[in-house]
């Protein structure tokens, strides 16, 4: 349980400046309230936290449970990024009344199946949702404006990503938070053309895509873990099965390894073998009842 301080709000809750409310749920995590939307601080791993949050939770705060939370807003080092963060999203969602966004019914074909609703941005600027997923759209007049080196033909752009492309071109468009996010988005995405248009290079870290072929590189020619599964054959240990530089498909060479359990944890883009440590094992295998 996150204990309280003396600096909090009563578990009742009660408004700052910002128009945000503070305050201690029944299970005694911090939680807040931006709108129609609660967050919470709840813990996750041994010693950290991640954001929470729900929509149309409209009880009070302080009757708010962990079961009323769903979403997951990343990690949280402490209660004062969780607040900072919370404020964050109230600054989004001012900024985001300003825009006057205007929702829309819609039934338009996209590229992910039928529109069931969309929100206009601006002239020729709409993003549709759909049952599965959704994306913008931009007249043949906007997506002449989005630089060459990403414009998409078909003036389509996916919500997973390829939306940072219209929120760098269209700024004006965006909230700040939306425009923060965008720009990482574009530098983890496509760091090629961010180098190109900016006349800037990338360090390690700004970018993970980057960051992976950085990582290929440098373990071309060593083991990668490509599927792991905790041994039923040797207690402490995981089985994994590891290829040359983390390749797959047909064709490809495998062995497996054990690798202590302690050991065994995976950086951004795999766990890397060490032959000299990690013993080859040609054994029962744990695989054959399952495995990841």
């Amino acid at each position: 349980m996150i204990r309280s301080h003396s600096s909090h709000p009563r578990p009742g809750g009660a408004s700052d400046q910002s128009g945000v409310r503070f305050g201690i749920s029944a299970e005694g995590f911090p939680v807040a309230r931006v709108d129609d939307t609660a967050f919470a601080m709840l813990p996750g791993r041994v010693g950290q936290y991640f954001l929470a949050t729900c929509w149309c939770a409209r009880r009070p705060l302080a009757e708010l449970t962990r079961n009323d939370f769903y979403g997951h807003g990343g990690q949280l080092a402490d209660e004062p990024e969780f607040r900072a963060k919370v404020l964050e999203q109230a600054e989004h969602q001012r900024e985001k009344r300003a825009l006057g966004r205007r929702e829309m019914r819609s039934r338009a074909y996209t590229p992910w199946g039928p529109s069931q609703g969309a929100t206009v941005f601006a002239e020729g600027i709409i993003c549709h949702s759909t049952a599965g997923h959704g994306g913008f759209h931009l007249s043949g007049a906007r997506n002449a404006s989005v630089d060459s080196r990403l414009r998409k033909k078909d003036g389509w752009y996916e919500e997973d990503a390829e939306w940072a492309i219209v929120a760098i071109t269209f700024p004006h468009l965006f909230t700040g938070f939306e425009r923060r996010y965008a720009e990482q988005t574009r530098k983890d995405s496509w760091p090629d053309a961010w180098e190109a248009i900016f006349g800037t290079v990338l360090q390690p870290g700004e970018s993970r895509e980057k960051d992976r072929r950085a990582f290929e590189a440098l373990h071309r020619g060593d083991w990668v873990v490509v599927s792991a599964i905790s041994s039923e054959h040797h207690d402490g240990f995981v089985e994994v099965v590891a290829t040359l530089g983390g390749g797959r498909g047909e064709g490809i060479e495998r062995r497996r390894f054990l690798v202590p359990a302690g050991e065994y944890e995976v950086g951004r883009f795999g766990f890397v073998v060490d032959p000299a440590r990690h013993a080859s094992y040609g054994g029962p295998s744990s695989f054959v009842a399952g495995g990841r």
